[in-house]
């Protein structure tokens, strides 16, 4: 629900029930096209270090937190608040990109639906998917794509860098 800017609201009384409001936004689908359009903007690196990330997040505060989690360890990060994003940023072949972290489930086109594409000319680049659903729920979709590791959502700062390095530098 929070990820969909909804809310649940829940009344129970002893003896008499439940009652559950749940409140969702509508969405004109037109609207959000064109708000996406200009939100697919490409964050520039902040850091100059060896190992470089793609990070696609729709949330921006996740973003954010994500991003500088990673800078903070020395990584150079690219951000893209969507699958789109993401794939007109590969268009520059010179770019080089060691490790897709990315959401699995974003408007538009999801996680391993993007990351497919990609590693179509990008077969070497490395793969960590962030979801607050569980693992199993693409369990199929991420077996499809070889040495791609799951990290659940909520993460620690800690859990995400770590995730990263495991698939940039695999431990022996």
């Amino acid at each position: 629900m929070k990820q969909s800017n909804g809310f649940i609201f829940a009344e129970s009384e002893m003896g008499k029930g439940t009652v559950f409001d749940v409140l969702i936004p509508a969405v004109d689908r037109r609207t959000r096209r064109k708000e996406k359009k200009l939100n697919a903007e490409v964050v520039s690196p902040q850091t100059n270090g060896e190992q470089v990330v793609l990070l696609v997040e729709d949330e921006a505060p996740v973003r954010a937190f994500a991003s500088r989690a990673l800078r903070i360890k020395g990584l150079t990060v690219y951000e893209a608040d969507c699958a789109e994003a993401a794939l007109k940023i590969l268009e520059d072949k010179t770019l080089k990109i060691d490790v897709f972290v990315t959401d699995v489930v974003m408007p538009g086109m999801d996680g391993p639906s993007w990351v497919r594409l990609a590693l179509v000319d990008r077969p070497n680049t490395r793969v960590v998917f962030v979801s607050g659903y569980a693992e199993d729920a693409f369990e199929k979709q991420q077996s499809e794509i070889d040495g791609s590791v799951f990290l659940p959502k909520p993460f620690s700062l800690n859990a995400l860098t770590q995730a990263v390095m495991d698939v940039v530098v695999p431990k022996s």
